[in-house]
């Protein structure tokens, strides 16, 4: 499989998702220390999230913190996106308008709306589509600043670092971002997304991470990223699970795995469309315990298989499993087939599948990619951090 990075071709895509391919901006580059306080999965601010009655309220809530001029509702106004999924009568939107930074020279397009867990809800569906289409980093850079009721969305990245100061929070909804450490991190409404006050940007004018090593002498003026990846005693952290009961628990809501088996006979099925990694007695993997999700055959051919391991030996995982998927890759003109080559790995546990949708997921609970492919990299905003074995990465991007 190979996503490729895009960029929003429309005004209204580029308004909704991310604002990294405008150019222009002030002479202040809006670049802020992280919050002294990390709120994990907290409900939101001590005081709650902003409302407004109108837009016209909102803008007076937004100007507070950036400029807001010449508020207008017309559909015909130019600033206005020119195609937007979220106009009135969708996602619960009840109004919209556009307002100008004229201090950043870009557009603020401001929604009102009824039921704000449908918004979230309705953005969510907007990026699984877009990412279940292939574009893998859909949403990745989410400029949707939310409130109680109302909604934001600036064009310019160095407007989103001022809104980023109010109580307004960022929602995003791809699988693949984290919120680093020293930032704030909120629950949304639905699932899988997440609230918070980090900006992330392709234009190096966002929020800085400091736990990344990309951004590593970023506020000195470097731009070059280690090729290597982060070390892993450094991780930014990775799945693990003490049983392969647990394990599986983890991994239900990315997999489903209402048909579960652990006999051998039955772990050891495969097919042309489900090639597991592992080959032969898993126990010289250093796996200890191994089962499989999914329907292995009979009236219907198998379906929805993956396979799950409570991995005892990490170091031996990665080296059996850099050997399978070289191999894959050189049988198969260096690209990746079916399961073999899609081994997400934690800190002592293991996921085999060849669903994309599943994996999305399974990157979200801090799983990732092993990629062997010599020269990888990951595009900036991925994870990118060194195996247990030499020649691989651990990654949450998809592509060469």
């Amino acid at each position: 499989m190979r996503i490729k990075r895009i960029f929003a071709a429309t005004a209204a895509l580029t308004a909704l998702v991310t604002t990294a391919a405008c150019d222009g901006g002030g002479k202040d580059d809006g670049r802020a220390a992280p919050a002294s306080t990390n709120s994990t999965d907290s409900a939101g601010p001590d005081t709650g999230p902003p409302s407004a009655g109108s837009l016209a309220e909102a803008q007076q809530y937004v100007q507070r913190h950036t400029s807001c001029e010449q508020l207008s509702t017309e559909p015909s106004d130019k600033r206005m996106p020119s195609e937007d999924p979220a106009k009135p009568g969708t996602w619960s939107v009840t109004e919209r308008g556009v307002c100008s930074d004229q201090r950043e020279r870009g557009q603020i397009v401001l929604y009102r709306t009824s039921d704000m867990k449908e918004f979230q809800a309705g953005y969510k569906k907007h990026v699984s589509d877009a990412i279940d289409g292939g574009k893998g980093d859909y949403g990745l850079f989410s400029r949707v600043f939310v409130g109680k009721d109302f909604a934001v969305v600036p064009r310019r990245t160095e407007t989103a670092m001022a809104l980023a100061k109010s109580g307004l929070r960022i929602l995003t909804c791809n699988p693949s971002f984290g919120v680093p450490k020293g930032y704030k991190r909120e629950k949304a409404l639905v699932e899988h997304c997440v609230l918070s006050d980090f900006v992330n940007s392709q234009d190096g004018k966002g929020s800085v991470n400091h736990q990344s090593p990309e951004e590593e002498g970023r506020e000195r003026g470097e731009s070059a990223r280690p090729k290597q990846g982060r070390k892993p005693e450094n991780s930014l952290g990775l799945a693990e699970a003490g049983s392969l009961a647990e394990l599986r628990k983890l991994v239900r809501s990315s997999l489903g795995c209402e048909r579960f088996a652990t006999d051998p006979e039955t772990v050891s099925i495969s097919s042309i469309d489900y090639l597991p990694a592992i080959e032969g007695d898993h126990q010289m993997w250093g796996v200890g315990e191994r089962g499989m999700c999914g329907y292995p055959g009979g009236e219907r051919r198998a379906h929805d298989l993956s396979w799950l391991d409570k991995v005892d030996d990490m170091i031996t995982f990665q080296t059996k499993a850099k050997a399978a998927q070289l191999k894959e890759l050189r049988e198969n003109g260096g690209r990746y087939r079916a399961t073999r080559s899609m081994v997400l790995v934690g800190k002592n546990v293991a996921v085999e599948t060849n669903s994309a949708s599943a994996r999305h997921g399974l990157y979200q609970a801090q799983f990732l990619h092993l990629n062997c492919q010599e020269g990888f990299t990951a595009p900036k905003g991925y994870r990118f951090e060194k195996a247990l074995v030499n020649g691989c990465v651990l990654t949450n991007y998809e592509g060469s």
